[in-house]
């Protein structure tokens, strides 16, 4: 398998290489934190423990569809996988953003102010139905 090894890394040029090498590392280091091993992983994903290895060290190229799979099995996005963040659509829908980050301030807040603030939002969602 020594021989496989060089020729999947000969036949990729160094951009490449760097960045199947970035996503086994992503792959490894989700896999690990979910307390999976590779073989674990691999039988999931229909694969051969090398193959994995070979995946998680920028040696092999990862299909599509395998790579979707192992995202699915990681609890990850492919974007997660790939480093790249899902684009957000350009088109802004209001105060929404505004309204998520108040949801979260009120989430630390104590149970208690969280019961009063929800009274206040249901008595002014009432007067308007």
């Amino acid at each position: 398998m020594l021989e496989a090894r060089s020729i999947a890394s000969h036949h990729m040029g160094t951009q490449e290489r760097s960045f199947y090498v970035a996503l086994g590392q992503r792959i490894a280091e989700r896999r690990k934190a979910k307390g999976i091993t590779q073989v674990q992983l691999a039988e999931q994903l229909g694969i051969a423990q090398q193959t994995m290895a070979h995946y998680e060290g920028g040696v092999s190229r990862i299909a599509v569809e395998t790579l979707a799979q192992a995202a699915q099995a990681l609890d990850a996005s492919v974007e997660d996988l790939l480093g790249t963040q899902a684009k957000r659509s350009s088109g802004k829908r209001g105060p929404q953003p505004k309204i998520a980050q108040q949801l979260e301030r009120i989430q630390a807040l104590p149970a208690a102010e969280q019961r009063a603030i929800v009274k206040v939002l249901d008595s002014v969602l009432a007067a308007h139905q």
